[in-house]
C-alpha cells in the first residue's frame, strides 16, 4: 500500500487482470448482480491465458467481489459481500469516490482499533520501540513536502500497531495503511506553517503518552489524530490553505 504514495506501480499479468477487473466492480462498470463476460472473451481482453484468468478470477473471488456458478457464469455479489478489510477493495472504494457515511463508517473503525494499539504500545513498547517512533516524528518534522509527510506518517502508524506487541494489530495493518493513503489523497495537503506544525506537534503527544507509559491518554491522543484527519477531509477545519 505504499506504493500508492512512494512510487507507480508495477503489476504482473494477474495483478493486473485482478485490479482493472476489481476497480471496474466497484465503480460500477460490472454493476451488482450482473454476469461478467466469459473466461475467453477476458483472456482475449487483457492478453493473458485462462490460467492467469482463473487465477485472478479466484483472487476476485477471495476478496468477495464476485461468485462463480456452474453452468451460469460469474455473478458480481452484492456490496455487503465485499471484504472491506482488503487493501485493495478499500483502495479502490476512494478511487471511485467516497460519501461522507462512508468515511464515517472507515472513521469509527479506525477508532476501533488505533486508539486500542496505542494503549497497548504505552504498556508493551520496548524503548527501542519508542525511539523508532520519536525518530519517526522527527522525519515528520524535517518533512518539506506533503507527500514526505504522508509516507512518514503512513510509516508512523504503521510502527505504533507494531509496538503494540498485539499481532492481530499487524494483520489490520493492510486497512490502516489503505485508509491512510485514502484519507493523504482526499484531504488538503498541510502546508508550512501552523497545520504542518499541528499534524507533527498531535504525533509526538501519541509518543510523549506512550514513553509516559499513560495509557489512556496515549489512546485519547491517537483518538484526537483520527478525527483531524477525518476533518480535513471534508474540509471542516476553517480558514483557508496559507
Amino acid at each position: 500500500m505504499r506504493k500508492p504514495i512512494r512510487r507507480d506501480i508495477q503489476r504482473n499479468s494477474h495483478a493486473l487482470v485482478v485490479h482493472e477487473l476489481g476497480q471496474k466492480i466497484v465503480a460500477g462498470t460490472y454493476s451488482v448482480g450482473t454476469l461478467l463476460p466469459g473466461d475467453g472473451e477476458l483472456a482475449e481482453k487483457f492478453q493473458v491465458s485462462r490460467t492467469v484468468l482463473r487465477e485472478a478470477m479466484k483472487t476476485l473471488s477471495a476478496k468477495g467481489l464476485i461468485a462463480p456458478r456452474a453452468g451460469i457464469g460469474t455473478r458480481v455479489t452484492e456490496e455487503s459481500s465485499w471484504n472491506l478489510f482488503d487493501a485493495d477493495v478499500l483502495t479502490w472504494y476512494f478511487q471511485r469516490g467516497i460519501t461522507e457515511e462512508f468515511m464515517n463508517h472507515l472513521t469509527e473503525m479506525r477508532q476501533a482499533i488505533e486508539p486500542a494499539a496505542a494503549r497497548l504500545a504505552a504498556k508493551n513498547a520496548t524503548r527501542k520501540d519508542i525511539l523508532e517512533l520519536y525518530s519517526l516524528v522527527e522525519n515528520m518534522n524535517e518533512a518539506t513536502t506533503a507527500h514526505e509527510l504522508a509516507v512518514m506518517d503512513l510509516d508512523f502508524h504503521l510502527k505504533l500497531l507494531s509496538a503494540s506487541k498485539n499481532p492481530f494489530m499487524n494483520s489490520v495493518g493492510s486497512l490502516i495503511e489503505a485508509a491512510l493513503v485514502g484519507v493523504f489523497r482526499l484531504s488538503s495537503p498541510p502546508k508550512a506553517g501552523d497545520r504542518m506544525t499541528e499534524v507533527v506537534s498531535s504525533h509526538k503527544h501519541i509518543v510523549d503518552m506512550i514513553d509516559a507509559r499513560d495509557e489512556v491518554a496515549a489512546a485519547a491522543a491517537m483518538s484526537h489524530v483520527i478525527v483531524r484527519g477525518r476533518e480535513r477531509v471534508f474540509a471542516y477545519d476553517t480558514g483557508p490553505e496559507e
